[in-house]
């Protein structure tokens, strides 16, 4: 049955991360470290939100760009920590989630041919999704000694004639690493050099333990060129809420509008409602959430260092990227040798790319409780690698 079926979707690979987790799902007494959810409720004001709105009966269908009071409180929200100016009629979008948004923000912009250049490790979706796109993905290989950031050269040295757009996954996932405003003012001179787009995925963004979040759209001449993507469900513990955004030129959000009316209708109702008073009334939720995160990194960092397992310090999202090279083991060898002989489940490096082989990622967005003993499987591990 294969020939009557998609060629471009049959060759796309399935993801690392699934896969990885069919092995998972057949094991008892397991420990996962390994998806990238928080542990934290939905918060009860805004879960609350959603309950009286389904109580009033608001389940119809909102405008394809989203309720307007919703696309209001983003836009104020976006000015009151990045200082950029959106029109909340025509540069903003809801969406199914941050991975709707990047679909179709691609879609909106790429031409069969394009290139779309993607720095790795990076999430998983961005690769299929240019793909799909009809674009060509052209791969940055990103450098541990440069703490996984992009680096002006590297870009440079990956554009041709037929770039089209650059995806800036930062905070990143799965390496935790950052880009603060300097290397972002360089990554902007070559956006603006070269004349292409920037995609920037800052899904992240609030949880930020070195300062605060810099977007590439805040720097002068970058607004008209970026595609802005977030979303509620890592900053408010809002995953299953399915509710994502982009904020973009008036052109880019008509075409991405026009395929979400087709493809989607409107991202749900009960969500909108509830994110717009998780904007309003949040605020004191995402601070306890990043307070209780970077205890936890500290502490994961901490213990790798006494166990000798070699990590760069992320300042980002909810992820670690150790690297365990020394051992001799693939990630994927490590990965499954420490799910089969200590029930720890985490994620191999090269499921974000190949550069991110000899690294694994390890979510701690767990409870301390879980950490601790995922911890002292890990270190009993590493012990008998080391002994042998």
């Amino acid at each position: 049955m294969t020939k009557e079926l998609s060629k471009k979707v049959i060759n796309i690979k399935p993801s690392g991360i699934r896969k990885f987790f069919d092995l998972v799902s057949e094991m008892d007494d397991v420990i996962s470290l390994g998806v990238g959810e928080p542990d934290f409720d939905t918060p009860w004001h805004i879960r609350d939100e959603g309950i009286y709105a389904l109580e009033k009966g608001k389940t119809f269908y909102t405008s394809n760009s989203g309720l307007k009071e919703l696309r209001q409180e983003i836009v104020n929200y976006i000015k009151r920590t990045q200082n950029i100016n959106y029109n909340p009629s025509d540069e903003i979008i809801i969406t199914v989630g941050g991975s709707e948004a990047i679909d179709i923000g691609m879609r909106s912009l790429i031409n069969e041919g394009d290139e779309v250049i993607i720095p790795q490790p990076s999430y998983v979706s961005y690769e299929p999704c240019c793909i799909l796109a009809d674009a060509k993905p052209v791969i940055i290989n990103l450098k541990a000694e440069n703490e996984f950031r992009l680096r002006k050269e590297e870009l440079l040295n990956a554009i041709t004639p037929k770039t089209k757009l650059l995806v800036l996954p930062y905070p990143n996932n799965p390496t935790g690493a950052v880009m603060d405003r300097k290397d972002l003012e360089e990554i902007a001179e070559v956006i603006k050099e070269k004349d292409i787009y920037v995609m920037s995925d800052e899904i992240y963004s609030e949880l930020t333990y070195k300062g605060t979040h810099v977007s590439i759209a805040s720097i002068d001449g970058m607004k008209e060129r970026t595609i802005l993507i977030n979303g509620f469900s890592k900053s408010y513990a809002m995953t299953g809420w399915r509710l994502g955004y982009a904020l973009a030129p008036q052109e880019i959000i008509k075409q991405m509008t026009k395929i979400h009316q087709y493809a989607i209708m409107c991202a749900p109702t009960t969500s909108q409602y509830s994110a717009i008073e998780a904007l309003k009334n949040g605020n004191e939720d995402v601070v306890r959430m990043r307070q209780a995160y970077n205890q936890r990194r500290r502490f994961l960092l901490n213990s790798f260092k006494e166990m000798g397992l070699d990590c760069f310090e992320p300042y980002g999202a909810f992820y670690v990227f150790p690297c365990i090279k020394k051992f001799g083991l693939s990630s994927e060898e490590f990965a499954t040798k420490l799910l089969e002989e200590e029930k720890v489940a985490v994620i191999p490096g090269n499921a974000f790319g190949e550069s991110g082989e000899g690294y694994l990622r390890i979510s701690y967005a767990y409870s301390l409780d879980n950490l601790k003993k995922a911890l002292e499987r890990i270190n009993k591990f590493v012990k008998r690698l080391k002994n042998n």
